[in-house]
């Protein structure tokens, strides 16, 4: 099997098997999905969505969350990962918004990367969610089945990213970028995947290198 008809093949069964495919964090615009984004980052989306509701009835939009007082945003995320330095960069990441996009989130990668704590992912995640941007973010779900579907051989996030957005067609780079993460979160999981009742098995390499 070519790597072409690999990537038809999967992309074909998720177009058919799973049509709606949305980021499973809280938010009530983009400027609310970035602040949940940097925060899931090495963090669940469950205890992002725990956080979140507190957060934006106190915190809104980034004219409230510029003016911030930092221990008040540390209480209300620290049950969060590394909710130090995730308070500290919603804060200064409101400011810029608030200087440079009059408290809107940009549509352009580098504007975004620009922000406190704010990096490739984050960027793509944003802009593929809110401006549909052909896009695909790589975290550790998207890189780990990838790998074992056979869809790339490379060795850090951005080179599987860059490997993703190659063969993937522009219209659908959003919606597979969720097509993998669930995927990975809830049938290719890292330990104990569940192949037996995986539709992509028989596509898959690393599932065919084991059964042989």
């Amino acid at each position: 099997m070519s790597l072409k008809q690999r990537y038809e093949a999967v992309l074909g069964w998720f177009e058919a098997n799973v049509p709606v495919a949305e980021s499973e964090l809280d938010f009530g615009s983009a400027f609310q999905l970035l602040v949940a984004v940097i925060l899931s980052a090495q963090c669940t989306d469950k205890r992002v969505n725990m956080v979140t509701p507190a957060l934006f009835a106190r915190f809104p939009d980034a004219a409230a969350l510029s003016g911030a007082d930092f221990d008040e945003v540390f209480d209300l995320v620290k049950s969060v990962s590394y909710p130090r330095s995730k308070a500290t960069h919603l804060i200064e990441a409101s400011k810029l918004l608030m200087e440079r996009h009059g408290g809107e989130v940009p549509d352009d990668m580098d504007a975004l990367m620009a922000l406190p704590g704010v990096g490739r992912k984050t960027a793509s995640v944003v802009s593929a969610i809110v401006y549909n941007r052909p896009v695909i973010a790589v975290d550790t779900h998207i890189f780990r089945v990838s790998h074992r579907l056979g869809l790339s051989k490379a060795r850090t996030p951005e080179g599987v990213s860059d490997d993703l957005e190659s063969h993937v067609p522009a219209d659908i780079r959003p919606v597979c970028h969720h097509w993998l993460l669930l995927h990975g979160r809830y049938v290719c999981t890292a330990r104990n995947p569940r192949c037996a009742e995986c539709g992509l098995a028989q596509w898959c390499k690393s599932f065919k290198s084991e059964v042989r």
